[in-house]
């Protein structure tokens, strides 16, 4: 069952001026240890923040509350799963809020598409709540310091 659906599409030129403006600042604001690795591995790094960041704020559509009702930008990460597959890793604010949205005795799966063709990024989030028997596909949480 489908709870929920969200898109975006962000500017990739937007991105990379922000990035020059607010550096260090923005991307730890913003993205989780496991995106920065990722992004700055990247020669198109600016490219790869974008599509991160449309996978946010399209989760966050999908979670039906945006970026309030205790929904942060860090509490939702694109990761990958070992196939290269991307989902997202969601945690504090944002998995209360997708607790709440699963049906009893159901659980989340969260579907993840993103892309980039200059100067757009685009990403699509796909929450589907499914029986407890259904293969679980997701990340394992993190790791606890």
């Amino acid at each position: 069952m489908i709870i929920g659906i969200g898109s975006d599409l962000a500017d990739i030129r937007r991105i990379e001026r922000t990035l020059e403006r607010f550096g260090e600042r923005f991307i730890q604001r913003v993205f989780t240890e496991i995106e920065q690795a990722k992004s700055e591995r990247r020669r198109a790094r600016a490219a790869s923040y974008a599509k991160r960041w449309a996978a946010k704020e399209a989760c966050a559509k999908a979670l039906g509350s945006g970026l309030r009702m205790g929904v942060a930008w860090r509490e939702m990460g694109v990761v990958n799963l070992p196939s290269g597959q991307p989902t997202m890793r969601i945690t504090g604010g944002a998995a209360a809020r997708l607790q709440a949205l699963v049906p009893a005795g159901l659980h989340p799966r969260i579907h993840v598409t993103i892309t980039d063709d200059h100067p757009w990024a685009q990403a699509f989030v796909v929450i589907e709540a499914l029986p407890p028997d259904a293969p679980d596909l997701r990340p394992p949480p993190a790791a606890q310091p």
